[in-house]
């Protein structure tokens, strides 16, 4: 009986959050953003923002900028509020997770810094992504680092949902349950590549002024 009294419970809590968000989903971009940020901050609701993003591009294609730019913001917005929390709470914020999953997050991070964000970032879910926010937080990754790789990141990712809404329409979703991890990783591949080439680039052009200078002080 108990069991039961749960179950029913249980779907009534799914149906209201299912009301909840269609009832976001009429605000347009402001609902994108809505659903993101609880999204983020461990109020999770059906679909997401992956479904919220191109469902709404699918019908007006043309607003499509708006929603990926409302969803990375509710994004960015939930993933600090994380951050800022597991920065004050330490290595408690990361009680739910295994310990060999903690320790290689942090090893990533330590490795990787701003890309161990903005990679993951991208990736779609059942991606473990908040771990690497807690983590950020706890292992304490630079603010601004981790803002910059968060909005590169989620941008990219509801860009690209937003553009294969407009491609493929509803059906989009579907691609991207069936093959969003293969499509978002190749794109993640991408970006990384593309950071890599302007590093290299930043580097060959100071490179030369550093060493025109340590020449000169050394004449001197």
């Amino acid at each position: 009986m108990a069991r039961l009294l749960f179950l029913i419970g249980l779907k009534e809590a799914q149906n209201r959050m299912f009301g909840l968000a269609k009832w976001l989903l009429t605000l347009g971009p402001l609902g994108v953003f809505s659903i993101s940020l609880l999204d983020s901050a461990f109020v999770p609701l059906p679909g997401g923002p992956d479904a919220a993003v191109i469902g709404l591009s699918a019908v007006k294609p043309e607003w499509m900028p708006l929603y990926a730019l409302a969803a990375t913001l509710g994004s960015v917005l939930g993933s600090v509020s994380l951050y800022l929390i597991a920065r004050r709470g330490g290595v408690r914020a990361l009680r739910g997770f295994r310990p060999e999953t903690r320790d290689r997050v942090e090893g990533l991070l330590g490795r990787y810094d701003m890309l161990a964000i903005m990679v993951p970032g991208v990736l779609p879910p059942p991606f473990p992504f908040k771990v690497f926010i807690l983590s950020a937080g706890v292992f304490k990754l630079k603010l601004p680092r981790f803002l910059v790789a968060i909005l590169i990141g989620r941008a990219a990712r509801f860009l690209i949902e937003g553009i294969l809404a407009i491609e493929f329409g509803d059906e989009a979703l579907v691609l991207l349950r069936q093959q969003g991890f293969k499509v978002l990783v190749a794109t993640a591949a991408v970006l990384l590549m593309w950071l890599a080439f302007k590093y290299y680039r930043v580097r060959t052009r100071t490179a030369p002024t550093l060493a025109v200078d340590e020449v000169s002080q050394t004449g001197e």
